[in-house]
C-alpha cells in the first residue's frame, strides 16, 4: 500500500467516523431512533440500563466494548487490513461519540430520522468503497455468511429486524418505526455510494498487460483472462484484462490502474452470477500461503 493510498485511507476513517458519530449524538440518540448494527444494540443497552437501572453508560462506550470480540472474529476470519482499519473506525466513532456533546439539532423525530440515517449511510457507504468497514455487524454478517452460506443481506436484515422488535417492546412503537425509517434511508444511501459484496466484471484495455497484471497480483489474488486486441482507430495492439472481483476489491484494481497505467480503459460491468470457482477469504488466505512453484 502506498503512502497516498494509506493517507486517503486514514483520512476516510476520520470522515466516516466523525459522520457516523455526528448521526448519533446530533440526530438519532435525543430522538430515540436507534441506528443498525452494533450501534443500534449499543443505544439500546445505553438506553434501557438508563430506563431501569437508572445507570448512565454512554452509547460510545458500549460501541467500544462490542466491538473488541468481533474485531478479534474479524481479524482471524475475513482479513487483517479490512479488519484493523474497520475496527480503527469504530473506536474512532467511539471515542467521538463519548466527547462530542449529545445536543438535538431538530425537534421533529422524523427528520432526525431521516438525516441520522443518511449520514450514517454516507460514513458507511464511503468506508466499503475505500475497501473497509465501519466495523460491528459488517464483520459478524461477513463470518456467518461464511460459515452459513446465507446472504449477508439475509443476516443484516435479521439483526435489525432484532433491533426494532427490542425497540418497539422496550421503548416504543414509534421509537421502532422511526427506526425502521432511519435504516431504510441509510440503506439506500450506502447502495447509491457502494454495494458490498456485489461481483463486478473488470475490463482494462492496456498496452502495458505484464506489468499491470504483476500490480494487481501484489494486491490481489484473482484469475486474470488475457484478450488480445487491437484499435479500430489505432490500429495498435493491445490486450484487455477480464476480472471478476468484488466491490470490496475494486478499490484496489483501481490503484493497480492508476499506478502502472493511467491511459488505460477501464470498463467496469455488475456481474449478476457466477458459475464456477470464486475464491473466497479462505481459498486466497491458503493460495497467498503455498509457494507459486507448488501451486
Amino acid at each position: 500500500m502506498t503512502k497516498n493510498e494509506l493517507s486517503k485511507k486514514i483520512s476516510f476513517t476520520l470522515i466516516a467516523s466523525l459522520l457516523v458519530a455526528v448521526a448519533l449524538n446530533n440526530f438519532l440518540i435525543p430522538a430515540a431512533v436507534f441506528s443498525s448494527g452494533v450501534n443500534g444494540l449499543a443505544q439500546l443497552v445505553s438506553s434501557l440500563l438508563a430506563r431501569f437501572t437508572n445507570l448512565q453508560i454512554q452509547t460510545g462506550w458500549w460501541i467500544l466494548l462490542f466491538n473488541l470480540p468481533i474485531g478479534w472474529l474479524g481479524w482471524f476470519k475475513i482479513g487483517r487490513g479490512f479488519t484493523l482499519f474497520s475496527i480503527l473506525t469504530a473506536a474512532l466513532t467511539s471515542l467521538l461519540s463519548v466527547g462530542l456533546p449529545i445536543h438535538a439539532l431538530s425537534a421533529n423525530p422524523l427528520m432526525n430520522a431521516i438525516i441520522g440515517g443518511v449520514l450514517t449511510g454516507i460514513g458507511v457507504g464511503y468506508a466499503l468503497k475505500y475497501g473497509f468497514s465501519t466495523g460491528g455487524m459488517d464483520i459478524v454478517a461477513f463470518a456467518l455468511a461464511k460459515t452459513t452460506g446465507k446472504s449477508i443481506g439475509t443476516l443484516m436484515m435479521a439483526i435489525n429486524a432484532l433491533i426494532v422488535v427490542i425497540a418497539g417492546f422496550t421503548i416504543s412503537w414509534s421509537s421502532a418505526l422511526y427506526t425502521i425509517i432511519s435504516i431504510y434511508c441509510m440503506s439506500r444511501v450506502i447502495d447509491s455510494i457502494n454495494t458490498s459484496q456485489q461481483k463486478v466484471t473488470v475490463m482494462i484495455v492496456t498496452q502495458r498487460s505484464t506489468a499491470l497484471i504483476k500490480a494487481i497480483h501484489e494486491r490481489l489474488i484473482r484469475g486474470i483472462t488475457i484478450l488480445p486486441a487491437r484499435g479500430a482507430y489505432t490500429q495498435k495492439d493491445s490486450n484487455v484484462l477480464m476480472i471478476v472481483i468484488t466491490r470490496y476489491e475494486l478499490y484496489d484494481i483501481e490503484q493497480a490502474v492508476k499506478t502502472v497505467d493511467p491511459a488505460a480503459f477501464v470498463n467496469i460491468l455488475n456481474t449478476t452470477q457466477v458459475l464456477g470457482e470464486f475464491l473466497d477469504e479462505d481459498r486466497k488466505s491458503q493460495l497467498a500461503e503455498t509457494p507459486k512453484s507448488s501451486v
